[in-house]
């Protein structure tokens, strides 16, 4: 944890997850003594029941690690390399994390519908409209609002569960750390918001005073969000399905990913490439076709 200090306790604990299991698998031996096949044996191993994002996940970690430990000299060969990920519980399909462009639209105009009905409305439509974590909105509080540049700053979040330390905590990662601008509509509604509803001790926008921690629960915005979409007639995804939702219809609108893993706040580039893998292979089709229709074009 030398190198990884201003991480939150979620991430921490995920590394512990991965630092538990090269224990349990790999006992006392020697970095130097692992081979290829070693590493391949343990993902394998790794990979039975469970899902193909765990052992991405795990994997991840793992190589970040044995890079370093390179270029500290301490081993001379990443074993790591061209490792198979194999897993047994098949991951959910893409289509069943987001919402398409239609849908969206629909969503958004059923919010805008119920806005004034309460604050998990408020929840909702931040969520679609901005991409963040649920832990980041929960803890973004009035000051975090700059209307006169229609902008979000995003630079800590709320504890909502057990595994979270009570009260404002650190984002996931540095990057995490983002000012985000935000539509003139979504702005205006907030600002009468404020101007409408009383503040708390500690000025949280979306504050609960008879929930657990405070603020709106995740299972009740899920609960919500579930109840929308199923009157609406489109299937359910999770408040974190909102966040897959508002970078997948960026990059089908042909956003730059560089801006959106921005925006998003990723710890790097690779990570949104990753999770949006299904958006840019829709992408890369249209852009086939839309090259050959250049050409085309120019024979006539």
């Amino acid at each position: 944890m030398l190198y990884k200090r201003n991480i939150s306790d979620v991430t921490r604990k995920h590394y512990e997850y991965t630092s538990k299991a090269i224990k349990e698998y790999f006992g006392s031996k020697p970095l130097q003594e692992i081979t290829r096949h070693d590493y391949q044996m343990f993902i394998n191993d790794f990979g039975s029941g469970r899902a193909k994002e765990t052992v991405e996940k795990v994997n991840s970690h793992i190589r970040a690690c044995v890079k370093d430990a390179i270029d500290e000299q301490i081993i001379h060969r990443d074993f790591t390399r061209k490792a198979v990920i194999t897993y047994t519980v098949p991951p959910k399909k893409s289509e069943e994390k987001h919402l398409n462009y239609k849908e969206s639209e629909t969503l958004l105009k059923e919010i805008w519908k119920n806005i004034n009905k309460g604050l998990s409305y408020s929840l909702l439509l931040l969520g679609l409209t901005s991409g963040m974590r649920f832990g980041e909105m929960i803890g973004l509080t009035r000051k975090d609002f700059d209307f006169k540049n229609n902008t979000v700053r995003i630079n800590k979040t709320w504890g909502y569960m057990k595994r979270n330390p009570e009260g404002f905590g650190p984002t996931k990662n540095q990057q995490s750390v983002r000012t985000i601008t935000m539509n003139p509509t979504v702005m205006a509604h907030f600002k009468k918001l404020f101007k409408t509803t009383p503040t708390n001790i500690h000025q949280l926008v979306f504050y609960s005073p008879n929930s657990k921690y405070k603020v709106i629960s995740n299972t009740y915005a899920n609960k919500l969000l579930k109840e929308t979409l199923n009157n609406l007639g489109i299937k359910s995804i999770s408040m974190h399905g909102l966040r897959h939702t508002h970078a997948s219809l960026l990059l089908y609108k042909n956003i730059s990913i560089h801006y959106v893993s921005e925006r998003l706040g990723h710890g790097d580039i690779e990570t949104t490439l990753r999770e949006y893998t299904h958006v840019l292979k829709e992408l890369r089709e249209k852009e086939e076709q839309a090259t050959i229709e250049i050409f085309e074009k120019m024979n006539v």
